[in-house]
């Protein structure tokens, strides 16, 4: 059994390139405010949901990138919006959100 019901990792990755990045999307302040909503409905704590940041997932031209553990499931977003309906429908409810799954 995993030590948390769900993981997420946000991909915050700068390309020093120029390339595309989950970063050019402002990565690192949506999984700053998944992680604040989540606390805020006292579910960011072991045993239920953890938020962390990831590097490159090379997945970057298909969009800012969360991957969902233990499911493996893979989401793009453009805003918070998108993360409010990943955070209620699969983190509260468990069901996958089709629409962004990548």
């Amino acid at each position: 059994m995993s030590y948390y019901r769900y993981h997420l990792f946000f991909c915050t990755n700068q390309r020093e390139d120029g390339g595309r990045c989950c970063q050019d999307h402002g990565a690192s302040a949506m999984r700053d405010y998944a992680k604040q909503r989540c606390k805020q409905l006292g579910i960011h704590e072991p045993g239920n949901v953890r938020i962390n940041n990831a590097g490159c997932l090379n997945r970057c031209a298909e969009g800012p990138v969360i991957v969902v553990y233990p499911e493996e499931t893979w989401y793009t977003y453009v805003d918070r919006d998108d993360i409010d309906e990943i955070i209620d429908e699969h983190l509260l409810n468990g069901r996958v959100v089709e629409r962004l799954r990548m």
